[in-house]
């Protein structure tokens, strides 16, 4: 038989499948003799990632009940939500291999990752790959007895600051509940009573203390001493095992000015809670006012860093820092003289009351301040958002509107009376009758009757929109809830009497009727303007400059002979109008509503009588004004 002898390229063929088979025989058993290490790495590795640390130990050359407690603190101790482990190299030889894997670690108190890369050698002991069990298989930082732990630190929060860059919060003692976590005899038990009192997580809580240096004090609580909530939180509080606290001074809890300022809440604070942050000691949050309104800017982020902590509790090293933001400052309008005249203006009465003042050339808030005292507590919702009827203090818009029509001069004749019915609604005037008087001295008095009487000159459009020019119901960029007014929709002569007479639908803030002030003393109508960096919205007041001046002329014989008299301080002339608002049984509120100068403000204090108190508050506010 004829013997065929193969191809050149045949022979190529065979010559490849055997160098393949030999190649694929060399990865699967290891050149040399000994198979691979690396379905070893890959098992090793999956089983820790995965949890499944009695597996990962038998994969070991260490003793298991060791190896499965290392491998369970190592990124416990980090309070790590997920661990990533993937295989990176694996160089053999002969028996004996080094493996490098990527670690990447999601950190639950800032929602970092932190990546490095290990490294562990292997053995093969009885025909298998074995690691060669060591700490530092975890990360090669660890010695014996050394394990990981994280340092989280926020920077001071960020000042809400005055018109000078000068805080508007004041310093003041809070304390601090902690623990030093290596002195604790039982780390689950402190956690879950503390969280039980402070409504926090217990698993969070005790994966902070468990991933904080041991001899460090970490800070789980800061409290308000101030707050009511204080003494039934602290009584328990300290009867937690293992919980301690210190004592500091910090801008954190006083304002100056609360009502732009606002509040802070702390690591138990229900809006946390709310928005779903995890617990992370330090943290602070704005509740309300600017503080909200500007949270991620004044809180910042936090620093953290990866160490090695030794088996004295002592950090011998730093294996990673992200490096966090400080918060930046905000600044305000807020003259903090003007703010401090107020506060001790209010202070002095016997009664609650608000003070807001308002630069008329630029719309700017210089003072928002309040106070709580007597009988009559102030009504909701504070200068800035406050619904209120403003009564009488309103006719310094009814009063522009009138004037507007040409219809009306301030010296024309005016009866004042008791009662006065228009379009079939009765308005009554407290005081009594006057037998002879002008629009001007009606106005003086406040005598609502005369001004619902005039108001049948006004058809319901005029008085709209010179409430619109005035800025009633105008949108304000403000950053804090505020209200810039609002006046209903009036049908018939009736409806129109109520609005002129500052009720009927009409509703306004504090700081809606200094605005008002503003613009009749500036001729030109503004937004109001509390962040430093916000320009106003402006335009034009609705009367010509001859009215404009009677309508200041009106305002200053307000002040000189009528009811806002109180406010007739020496100096500078005051202009303005007062008002008295009947809110409940024996409960009434009074209002000043002007200017001095360039300063436009809006005053109100409660009380049990019908005086028009505000417009001496207003007085005492002003006189320390230069």
């Amino acid at each position: 038989m004829r013997r065929v002898r193969p191809s050149r390229r045949q022979r190529l063929a065979a010559i490849m499948v055997v160098v393949i088979g030999l190649l694929c025989v060399g990865f699967a058993t290891g050149f040399g003799g000994a198979s691979s290490p690396e379905p070893a790495v890959q098992a090793f590795l999956l089983d820790w990632q995965q949890g499944r640390y009695a597996q990962a130990a038998a994969l070991t050359t260490g003793n298991d009940a060791q190896v499965v407690s290392q491998l369970t603190a190592a990124y416990t101790d980090l309070d790590a939500t997920n661990a990533f482990l993937a295989m990176n190299s694996v160089t053999q030889h002969g028996d004996t291999a080094v493996a490098t894997f990527k670690a990447t670690v999601d950190l639950a108190q800032t929602g970092q990752q932190w990546s490095y890369i290990g490294r562990f050698s292997l053995a093969v002991r009885n025909g298998q790959w074995l690691v060669n069990w060591a700490p530092d298989a975890i990360n090669p930082s660890l010695g014996p007895g050394d394990r990981l732990a994280v340092l989280t630190s926020f920077s001071p929060r960020a000042p809400v600051e005055d018109s000078d860059g000068q805080p508007l919060l004041s310093s003041s003692t809070d304390y601090h509940v902690g623990v030093y976590p290596g002195r604790l005899s039982n780390m689950a038990r402190t956690a879950a009573e503390f969280s039980l009192i402070t409504g926090l997580s217990d698993q969070q809580v005790l994966g902070q203390i468990r991933a904080a240096p041991p001899r460090q004090f970490l800070s789980l609580l800061t409290l308000d001493p101030a707050s009511p909530q204080f003494q039934g939180i602290w009584s328990r509080l300290v009867k937690v095992p293992g919980l301690t606290s210190q004592r500091k001074t910090e801008r954190l809890f006083g304002s100056a000015a609360a009502e732009v300022v606002g509040t802070i809440g702390t690591e138990n604070s229900g809006a946390l809670r709310a928005e779903g942050a995890a617990y992370q000691p330090g943290e602070t949050v704005g509740l309300s006012g600017l503080e909200q309104t500007y949270q991620d800017t004044l809180a910042g982020t936090p620093s953290t860093s990866i160490v090695v902590v030794n088996a004295a509790g002592q950090t011998v090293a730093t294996l990673s820092t992200t490096a966090g933001q400080a918060g930046t400052p905000v600044r305000t309008t807020i003259d903090s003289h003007d703010q401090a005249v107020a506060a001790a203006a209010l202070a002095a009465r016997h009664n609650s009351g608000e003070i807001v003042a308002v630069d008329s050339s630029t719309g700017e808030v210089r003072a928002l301040a309040a106070h709580q005292a007597g009988s009559v507590p102030l009504p909701p919702d504070g200068p800035l958002a406050a619904r209120l009827q403003p009564g009488m203090a309103f006719s310094i818009v009814s009063a522009a509107a009138l004037l507007g029509t040409g219809d009306v001069s301030t010296s024309q004749p005016l009866p004042c009376q008791n009662v006065a019915n228009v379009g079939g609604q009765t308005f009554t005037y407290q005081p009594g009758p006057a037998a002879s008087t002008t629009f001007a001295a009606d106005f003086a008095a406040g005598c609502g009757t005369a001004f619902a009487t005039m108001s049948e000159k006004l058809t319901a459009r005029q008085l709209s929109t010179v409430e619109r020019s005035f800025g009633i119901g105008t949108p304000w960029n403000l950053r804090v809830p505020a209200f810039s007014g609002s006046a209903a929709a009036v049908t018939g002569q009736a409806g129109v009497a109520a609005q002129v007479t500052g009720t009927g639908g009409v509703l306004m803030s504090p700081l809606g009727m200094a605005m008002v002030a503003a613009e009749v003393d500036a001729g030109t109508g503004r937004t109001p303007v509390i962040v430093a960096a916000d320009p106003p919205s402006t335009w034009q007041a609705p009367l010509s400059t001859s009215k404009l001046g009677e309508l200041r002329q009106l305002m200053r014989q307000a002040v000189q002979s009528g009811s806002a008299r109180g406010a007739n301080v020496p100096g500078e002339p005051v202009y303005g109008q007062s008002g008295v608002v009947q809110t409940g049984a024996h409960a009434y509120l009074s209002w000043f509503v002007g200017y001095r100068g360039s300063m436009a403000v809006a005053v109100i204090e409660t009380g049990t009588t019908q005086a028009q108190a505000a417009a001496a508050l207003a007085g005492a506010f002003l006189s320390h004004i230069s």
